[in-house]
This record gives structure tokens, sequence and C-alpha cells, in this order.
């Protein structure tokens, strides 16, 4: 038996968006220790004999501290050996997997990691892109809730750019986003919110920075959910379309 830790990143709530090398993992696993946003189906890659451990951490509900999670990776993984940690998303995106790599090496655990696809690239699910030729020459993924609560000086920096804005667990901080956009003439920059990632129950809702508030409220928007603000968020693919209908194509006799 070698103590060993795996970060595992399950992708953004649909199972089937795990990787290839993330299953694999998975299915040599001693234990597994995974997340509230994980789909729990992921857990049937798992020997049968594998401990499966859940460790919460969801905004607003009763989940293991950080310190906890800690423990628990150092403990099992020299009574058991291998242990997984299946984290919603990537692991480095947010998610504290660095931290979690560093206590296992202090302890002489070997590590390993297995990048998966983060929240920051659902809005390809729905047709809305990160950047788009002439519209955009960036993005920024910005965490909106800082580690004490407070909304991140960086939303206030995003808002004054032509950057498209992705703001990861800020849907209570909604309020507060918009008003840094509309505190320099963005009224009418377009904005959507997704909730709930890539899972069958997804809402996704899109609008106008003077409207996002009232919409979320009506249409009851709810954690987790990531919000996209910028022109990007307003590109009709239609529209798209006609443009380059419009245009002579080279190849169209080729």
């Amino acid at each position: 038996m070698e103590p060993k830790l795996t970060l595992v990143g399950a992708g953004p709530g649909d199972p089937e968006l795990i990787s290839l090398k993330g299953i694999k993992t998975i299915a040599k696993a001693d234990v597994v220790l995974y997340d509230a946003l994980v789909d729990e189906s992921l857990l049937e890659y798992a020997p049968k004999e594998a401990i499966k451990i859940y460790v919460g951490k969801r905004a607003g509900q009763h989940s293991h501290s950080q310190d906890e999670i800690h423990k628990l990776i150092v403990d099992n993984a020299l009574k058991h050996g291998h242990v997984v940690r299946l984290k919603g998303g990537d692991p480095f995106v947010f998610a504290r997997g660095y931290e979690e790599l560093a206590i296992a090496k202090a302890f002489g655990i070997k590590t390993e990691s297995v990048i998966g696809i983060s929240s920051v690239n659902l809005p390809g699910l729905y047709d809305i892109p990160l950047t788009a030729r002439g519209t955009n020459e960036s993005f920024w993924v910005v965490t909106a809730t800082t580690c004490k609560g407070e909304l991140s000086k960086d939303v206030t920096l995003v808002a004054q750019s032509s950057a498209t804005g992705i703001f990861l667990m800020g849907l209570g901080k909604l309020k507060v986003i918009v008003e840094a956009y509309r505190a320099h003439g963005k009224d009418k920059l377009p904005i959507a919110i997704i909730s709930k990632g890539s899972r069958q129950d997804a809402q996704v809702i899109k609008t106008t920075m003077d409207n996002i508030v009232e919409l979320a409220e009506k249409e009851q928007i709810k954690s987790p959910a990531i919000i996209v603000a910028g022109e990007v968020v307003g590109q009709e693919l239609e529209q798209i379309k006609v443009d380059y209908l419009n245009q002579p194509l080279a190849y169209a006799n080729a």
C-alpha cells in the first residue's frame, strides 16, 4: 500500500463531461472524497470495496470545513492508500485544489492531478462564446465573493473593461455586480446567468444589466450559478449566419 492523493475534476455537473482519465482514476481508488456538486453516478466507477465519503462544500449548506477535508485526505491516505478527491469543475479554478495537494505533500503523500472542465466553460454549452472576433479580446474569471465574504475588488476593474466578465460564486452579489457595471454607463450591456451548470435541471436567462436582477428574482434562479457579462452574451447566431451569407465566399466553387 502506497499513500497517494489524486485530485480529479468531475466537470460542471453532467457526468458525461468528466475525462476518460478521471474515470480510470476513480476505478483505482481505495477512498473517494466527493463534493456536493459532483454527480453521484460517478461513484459507480469506483471499486465496490472503496470507501465513499461525502464532504459537502456547497454555499449555504452544512459541509465539512477545509481543515476537516485536509484531515480526511491525510488520515485515509495513510490508512487505506489511494485517495481520490473528486471535485466539481476543475480542481484548480477557485476550488482549493492546491491547498489539498500541499497538505498531502507535507505528510510525504504522493500526489497527482487530473484536470477537469471548469464551470468557466459552461457558456459554450448555451451558445454563448467567451470571445468573439471583433467583439472582445479577453475574458476575466472572477470570484465575486472573497474568502472573507466580501465583494472582490476585481469586479469593479472588469466592469470598466471591454472584457467578458465571468463571475463565479456571485449570485448573492448580483445586485452589487450590476451596480458596478451601471456606474460605468453599461445599463444595456448583455448579461446571462447559468444556474445548475450542465445538469438536466439547468436554467439560463439572458437580458441586460438594467433588467437582470428583476428577471433572476422572477425566474427564481438558484445557486450554484455563474454570471456572464459582456457583448458576447448578445451575439446572435442567426445574424452571424446572415453576415457570412452576404459575403463573397472564395471557396464556394472550390
